[in-house]
């Protein structure tokens, strides 16, 4: 099961993780959201230790949205080093196969 970000563990978690971090900006109304949604927590059982997944739902954290330019959801964005280093915006390409490749080519 995927983490849950939100402004008072984002730093810790996600900034300043050693592993490279998928997380998935998302919101309760978003119906492309709920078609990833399994594929996150999916990607975040397999990839256990090696990365850290995780949610922001926008709706409650939207200073994180606003932090990092959230226009369109769902976006997944990958951290490393407590960058982005790449998004993805929408469900085009969105698959667990490819977020975990994504994931192990930041390790």
């Amino acid at each position: 099961m995927a983490l849950q970000f939100t402004s008072d563990n984002f730093d810790t978690e996600v900034l300043q993780a050693e592993v490279p971090v998928l997380v998935d900006f998302w919101a309760e109304w978003c119906g492309p959201c709920k078609m990833i949604g399994p594929l996150v927590d999916a990607v975040a059982s397999d990839t256990e230790g090696s990365a850290k997944v995780g949610k922001v739902d926008v709706d409650s954290q939207q200073e994180l949205a606003r932090t990092f330019n959230i226009q369109s959801l769902p976006t997944i964005a990958f951290f490393k080093g407590g960058e982005v280093v790449e998004t993805m915006i929408g469900t085009k390409g969105v698959t667990v196969d490819a977020l975990k490749e994504k994931l192990s080519a930041l390790a």
